[in-house]
């Protein structure tokens, strides 16, 4: 599910938008929210000065990718080990967990 996301870093443009966008998170959910998005960034060149400057969108927002962000072994092993494998998720108390079950058990 979150197999191929681009690298922290990466610049890109978004459908419909004049500026370009620097991706800086990666499977994040705004402040108070229960929204899961592949990414987060900031408009690039000026960078993030202020929490209004966070853009969250999910990969079919994106149009073009114009540069692809850093890539060593690091990053490669975190994208095989940990982002490939990822499942279903969901947000619980404003943290992003595993779905587990699609059945919800009760506890007596």
């Amino acid at each position: 599910m979150y197999k191929d996301l681009l690298p922290i870093g990466s610049v890109v443009k978004l459908v419909n938008a004049e500026r370009m966008v620097m991706i800086c998170g990666r499977i994040v959910v705004p402040e108070n929210k229960e929204d899961i998005y592949d990414y987060v960034g900031c408009i690039y060149p000026e960078g993030i000065a202020g929490d209004s400057d966070m853009l969250f969108f999910n990969r079919d927002a994106i149009e073009m990718t114009c540069f692809i962000g850093f890539q060593d072994v690091q990053e490669l092993t975190y994208r095989s080990e940990v982002l490939d494998d990822l499942g279903e998720l969901k947000v619980v108390n404003g943290e992003i967990i595993p779905v587990i079950s699609d059945i919800e058990v009760e506890l007596s």
